[in-house]
């Protein structure tokens, strides 16, 4: 479910939304403010026309480096060693019968999410874990920016026994306000601690990143 809500908007999604709500307020891995803020993201989902939906996904992940969906721009950035990541990645993938279709990238977190959702327990707990320092900086990026979407991403912390986010509210800001924030802005909040996954230790000084869009142009 959390895949799906993270996941570039389509209408299958839209034709989803009751199901993952009604699924979400009985899920009992979800502390009570976690629940809360996810049921307020599908309500916001809801709420908001396909093509309004598809424009604020862009804005939100897209847009920042900070926010990307993409796990090893935050460690490896554009390094050589990013390549050998997505290779090791996708065999671990191919390892359990998971093929990507064209365009998808394995450290895209909707696919990495759906990749857990067929691993047992115990192995998806450990690999949620592994990607916990990454979630926690972007959920609490998407929080100050005040988009809900940080709900998604907050609560993929207790399912990996994480303690979660200290500030489980967005801050209030409007679209106008998100645009306003400058490149440089955001190059600065790219220079953070390092993280690390499956292994590998970010940079100490991290690589201009790309965006990789599996969606196809307009």
């Amino acid at each position: 479910m959390l895949g799906a809500l993270l996941d570039y908007p389509d209408q299958a999604l839209v034709e989803a939304l009751a199901e993952i709500r009604t699924a979400l307020a009985k899920h009992r891995g979800f502390p009570p403010v976690t629940r809360l803020a996810l049921i307020n993201l599908v309500d916001r989902l809801s709420a908001r026309p396909l093509l309004d939906l598809q424009e604020d996904y862009v804005e939100t992940f897209d847009r920042g480096k900070t926010t990307s969906l993409y796990l090893f721009e935050h460690v490896h950035g554009e390094s050589r060693e990013r390549g050998q990541a997505m290779v090791d990645l996708l065999a671990m993938y191919e390892a359990k019968g998971l093929f990507l279709r064209a365009g998808e990238l394995p450290d895209y977190l909707p696919v990495f999410l759906e990749f857990l959702a067929h691993e047992t327990p115990a192995q998806a707990y450990a690999l949620l874990g592994e990607i916990s320092d990454i979630n926690r900086q972007i959920a609490a990026k998407l929080a100050k920016r005040g988009t809900p979407y940080f709900a998604a991403i907050a609560a993929l912390l207790p399912l990996a026994g994480e303690a979660p986010l200290m500030d489980a509210s967005p801050t209030v800001c409007d679209a106008t306000a998100k645009r306003e924030v400058d490149g440089e802005a955001l190059d600065r909040e790219w220079q953070e601690e390092p993280v690390s996954f499956l292994g590998a230790q970010a940079p100490a000084s991290a690589q201009p990143v790309q965006f990789y869009d599996k969606r196809p142009p307009r």
